[in-house]
């Protein structure tokens, strides 16, 4: 073994290998997003939109405020840096990730369109490839048949020509050229997505493809277990991938890019990334989305922070704990609060419906909390802070609000 790790060094490490010790930059730029992303390796993609859509508040919450038209010229005007893919979730991540996950497309592609419900119409696909080859980038909506949809179970219904798309998407045969106003994919051939440089690549064997990924989430992660390194690409979900896990951690222990260590009061072995910096603080102050690379993998979130972290979005409002839209609040190099937040746009409002402090969270956990949601709120354009009664942190928050005001 490479040696062992207290519970707050690995906590420490995990906090800066994910960017929340890199200095904010008083203007957030193009290059300021790339050194994020190269932190959190990709933005998990969410369309819930009750405060700010989920792949826009990891970078806030460690760039500060900044232009989200940054991401969309990453992820949506040539040369672009981003692209959408399964990689995680829906996700944005590197364009160069996009031979690396060229297995995953294969697999996909094999399963054929019948996995997508398509089996009525097997010819879909392929028309529907021929008509946004020749008449350009579109959305499902601009070449199904109109028909009107219904919002019920939790989304909406998707037809067979999005099916359709979602499957060539899938299966690699088609991307995402951009994202419109109403949040709808607009797809398009890859070649006129991804940089020629990227399609150019060779194709990597499965364990080198296996391996990179493993490699990108320890870089990630810091310290990490073999479950917490095959969750950040959904390794385990994946039938070309999952065998290859230990073979491609294996290999990496043995090239010496991962040290084995022991870390205190985890139940699993653990992997440090050879590059890791082990401070000796971290003061961090951010809001963290339920979707954020710190805390998405929900076990290791309860490893690391002693944090029992459930989203509550699909749970019945009569069975919720905490709320709708509960985020977590990092202060220092632990998470001490979480609150429960909407941001009410036709008042230009950010409303606090919960808050809730965590047992031993320190004195100045409310005042610190004001702050950063003020920040928030001036970033997302809201004029005022309200905050209701709900939790046992709320009447210390209201309190400060009302004095503030």
């Amino acid at each position: 073994m490479a040696g062992s790790l207290s519970a707050a060094q690995a906590r420490r490490i995990a906090l800066v290998a994910q960017g929340f010790r890199d200095p904010r930059h008083r203007t957030p730029t193009m290059r300021t997003l790339a050194r994020t992303i190269d932190r959190t390796g990709l933005l998990q993609i969410d369309s819930v939109n009750v405060l700010q859509r989920a792949h826009f508040m990891p970078l806030y919450s460690r760039m500060g405020p900044y232009d989200v038209g940054l991401l969309d010229r990453a992820a949506g005007k040539a040369p672009r840096r981003l692209v959408e893919y399964w990689a995680h979730c829906a996700a944005y991540m590197p364009v160069d990730l996009w031979p690396v996950m060229s297995h995953r497309m294969q697999d996909h592609a094999s399963r054929g369109h019948e996995w997508f419900g398509l089996p009525e119409d097997p010819g879909l696909p392929t028309a529907l490839l021929r008509e946004i080859e020749q008449g350009g980038a579109a959305t499902a909506r601009d070449l199904d048949d109109g028909l009107p949809r219904t919002k019920v179970n939790w989304g909406w219904n998707w037809s067979k020509t999005k099916r359709a798309l979602e499957f060539l998407f899938m299966a690699g045969e088609l991307s995402v050229a951009r994202r419109n106003a109403a949040f709808e994919r607009v797809y398009d051939l890859p070649e006129r997505v991804i940089p020629a440089e990227v399609l150019a690549v060779p194709q990597p064997t499965l364990l080198e493809a296996s391996r990179e990924m493993l490699r990108r989430a320890a870089r990630s992660y810091g310290v990490a277990t073999e479950f917490d390194l095959r969750d950040y690409y959904r390794m385990q979900y994946s039938r070309v991938h999952l065998d290859q896990v230990g073979p491609a951690l294996q290999s990496l222990v043995d090239d010496g890019e991962l040290l084995p260590v022991t870390v205190e009061g985890w139940r699993r072995p653990a992997y440090l990334h050879r590059d890791v910096t082990v401070p000796r603080r971290v003061e961090a102050r951010a809001l963290l989305s339920p979707f954020d690379p710190l805390v998405w993998f929900r076990e290791r979130t309860e490893t690391i922070f002693d944090f029992l972290y459930r989203i509550e979005i699909y749970v019945p409002e009569a069975k919720r704990v905490h709320g709708y839209y509960v985020l977590p609040f990092l202060l220092g190099d632990r998470i001490v609060a979480r609150v429960d937040l909407k941001a009410e746009r036709q008042g230009s409002v950010l409303q606090v419906l919960g808050a809730y402090a965590e047992p031993d969270a320190p004195e100045d956990t409310a005042a610190e909390l004001l702050e950063a949601l003020r920040e928030l709120g001036q970033w997302l354009g809201l004029d005022d802070l309200v905050v209701t009664g709900r939790g046992d942190l709320a009447p210390a928050l209201a309190g400060l609000v009302a004095r503030s005001a």
